[in-house]
């Protein structure tokens, strides 16, 4: 089942990115969600099994121009059960029922294994330089 993020889910999402080795020390996860939370909550997406275990989560967002997908991981115990495809349909559904014409997101370029499902599920490598600037520290 893929749901809305709820609250409880706090310590579930930090523990599956943390062991997805998504997390940098330059970004706090709970001040990320926080933030996200702040925002709106309906494209941060959790993936749960039958047995009520959080599995996986997304984060996206959508600012007007284009769509953005964030802390995409999967349980690394539960990779190939197709939970990272589902949670990418269901962000996109969502996506384009908000009128969202592009999605884009960013893989670090140590990660040949997300960047490989990424193009099998669709996604080709834009022809960008990707910056970014930190405004605030955590």
């Amino acid at each position: 089942m893929i749901r809305p993020f709820a609250s409880d889910d706090t310590a579930a999402v930090v523990e599956l990115w943390e062991a997805a080795g998504l997390l940098r020390p330059w970004n706090d996860p709970h001040r990320d969600i926080e933030r996200k939370l702040a925002m709106a909550d309906d494209l941060f997406l959790v993936a749960v099994d039958s047995d009520g275990v959080l599995v996986g989560a997304v984060m996206a967002g959508y600012d007007g121009h284009r769509g953005w997908v964030n802390y995409l991981a999967v349980d690394p115990q539960r990779r190939a059960e197709g939970w990272g495809r589902s949670l990418m349909e269901e962000a996109e559904r969502r996506l384009l029922a908000a009128g969202c014409p592009k999605l884009n997101l960013q893989v670090r370029s140590d990660n040949q294994s997300a960047v490989d499902f990424y193009r099998r599920i669709g996604y080709v490598q834009d022809d960008v330089v990707s910056l970014g600037k930190r405004l605030i520290a955590d």
